[in-house]
C-alpha cells in the first residue's frame, strides 16, 4: 500500500554530494549531507545511507550545544559511527556550499557535535567557494598493543618479509575517536598487494571493537608525497575505503609518537589509488619535548558533485 493511500504526505530532503580528500570530480571519496534530517528516524538515516551506497552520509540537525554549529550524525552502510574525517571535512564545506553557514570572510570556523564530542573545522574558501577544511580531533590518540605479526600477515595474505622489521613499527590498534589496526609495511608494493583474508578476519576482528584496517607504507619517489596507505572496513559495509580522515588522524598519532622530532609535525598521504580514485590527506600532530600530543588535524579539498531531494516516504 503507498505511502498516500495511507494518508502519508511524501517527505523529501535536501541533499548534496561532494567529493571529499580531492581538488577534482571523480577522485577522493564520495559523501552525501543531509542539509535538514529533522524529522528522519534513524533507521531511515540507515536506509538513506544504504540508497547511496557510498562510504558515509551525514545527516545535519539543529545544534543542541551553545558553542557548536550543528548536530551531525554520520552512517556507514552497516551503521552510525561516532567520528569519520571525510564526512566531517564534507559536511563543513557542504553547509558553506549551502548557505546554511554564512562566509563572511575566506575563513569560515564551524564545530560540528558528533558523537564523539564537537569537532571544530576551519573552511577556507577561493573566490567565494568553499574547496578546502581542516578538522581538529576530538578526541587524541590512544595506541595500544595488537595482534603479532603472523596474525595480520595471514589477516592481509602478505608475507613476514612484507613488514618493517623494526620492533617499534610493530602492527597496532590506534584511534582518534574510532579504532583502527594500523599496519606498517617496508614497501608501496606491499600496500598494493594486501587485501582481506575474510576467514582470518573472521576470526579475527569480526564484530570487535576495532573491525578496520589500515596499511601504509613510507615512500620518498612521489613528490609532497610522505606515505601510500589503504583502509579497508568490511564490516562497515566498504571493503576499501578510498579517503578516511579518522584513519590518517590515527596515523598521525602513531607516526608521531615513533618520531623524536617534537612541535608542528606533518606528512601528506595518498589514499585511493588501487580503487581509481586518488586521495590527498593533509595531516598535522602537535608534539610537546615530553611526548605528549596535544592536537591532531586532518586537512584537504572537496569538490561539489549534485544537488538534489531524496524522497523518504
Amino acid at each position: 500500500m503507498s505511502d498516500e493511500s495511507n494518508g502519508s504526505a511524501p517527505l523529501f530532503v535536501h541533499y548534496l554530494t561532494l567529493d571529499v580528500f580531492t581538488d577534482r570530480r571523480f577522485g577522493g571519496n564520495p559523501l552525501a549531507v543531509i542539509l535538514d534530517a529533522r524529522g528522519l528516524t534513524s533507521e531511515q538515516m540507515l536506509q538513506v545511507t544504504r540508497e547511496f551506497n557510498y562510504s558515509e552520509t551525514t545527516f545535519v540537525l539543529p545544534a543542541e550545544d551553545p558553542g557548536t554549529t550543528k548536530r551531525v550524525r554520520i552512517f556507514t552502510p552497516g551503521g552510525e559511527v561516532p567520528f569519520a574525517g571525510h564526512p566531517t571535512v564534507g559536511t563543513a564545506i557542504a553547509l558553506v556550499f549551502s548557505g546554511d553557514v554564512a562566509a563572511l570572510d575566506d575563513t569560515v570556523r564551524v564545530v560540528l557535535d558528533e558523537n564523539v564530542g564537537p569537532v571544530p573545522v576551519t573552511v577556507r574558501l577561493r573566490d567565494g567557494v568553499p574547496e578546502w577544511a581542516q578538522l581538529s580531533t576530538a578526541v587524541m590518540p590512544v595506541e595500544q598493543p595488537a595482534m603479532d605479526r603472523a596474525v595480520v600477515a595471514e589477516l592481509l595474505g602478505l608475507a613476514g618479509s612484507d613488514f618493517v622489521p623494526s620492533e617499534d613499527y610493530a602492527p597496532a590498534i590506534t584511534s582518534c575517536g574510532l579504532p583502527f589496526l594500523i599496519v606498517p609495511l617496508a614497501r608501496r608494493e606491499a600496500v598494493a598487494r594486501a587485501h582481506v583474508n575474510d576467514a582470518a578476519f573472521a576470526r579475527t576482528l569480526r564484530g570487535t571493537a576495532c573491525a578496520m584496517i589500515m596499511v601504509f607504507a613510507m615512500v620518498d619517489d612521489v613528490p609532497g608525497v610522505d606515505v601510500h596507505c589503504r583502509v579497508f572496513c568490511p564490516d562497515d559495509g566498504v571493503p576499501e575505503d578510498p579517503a578516511t580522515g579518522s584513519a590518517n588522524a590515527a596515523l598521525g598519532g602513531y607516526l608521531a609518537a615513533r618520531t623524536p622530532r617534537t612541535g608542528a609535525l606533518r606528512w601528506v598521504s595518498q589514499q585511493g589509488l588501487e580503487m581509481g580514485r586518488p586521495s590527498r590527506l593533509e595531516i598535522e600532530v602537535d608534539k610537546r619535548p615530553d611526548g605528549s600530543i596535544t592536537a591532531v588535524r586532518v586537512a584537504g579539498n572537496a569538490v561539489l558533485m549534485s544537488e538534489g531531494r531524496l524522497r523518504v516516504r
